[in-house]
């Protein structure tokens, strides 16, 4: 699993979550992650949707919508490749 580095460290995420619960208090914050939450899967089944629609025109045109699959195989050998050479040796944050 590979971790995606954020540019905020732990303290400023614990300042962050000290000043919403000053501003909303403890009872709304469930109610607000459950809104952004509920805006957030909207937006993927949207996105979803838009996708489907356009392979489906695509197909529907005749056009080879296979090439994401040759892309994504290049990307993971080239993943392999750059894991070979570095090794055992990672860079800590």
């Amino acid at each position: 699993m590979h971790m995606i580095p954020l540019f905020i460290s732990g303290a400023e995420i614990a300042f962050i979550m000290f000043i919403l619960v000053m501003v909303f208090g403890a009872d709304k914050i469930p109610e607000i992650a459950r809104g952004l939450g509920k805006g957030m899967k909207a937006i993927r089944n949207a996105s979803n949707d838009i996708k489907s629609e356009i392979q489906k025109s695509a197909e529907k045109q005749g056009i080879d919508t296979d090439f994401t699959k040759d892309v994504r195989g290049e990307i993971d050998k080239v993943k392999e490749d750059i894991d070979e050479i570095t090794g055992s040796v990672k860079r800590r944050l």
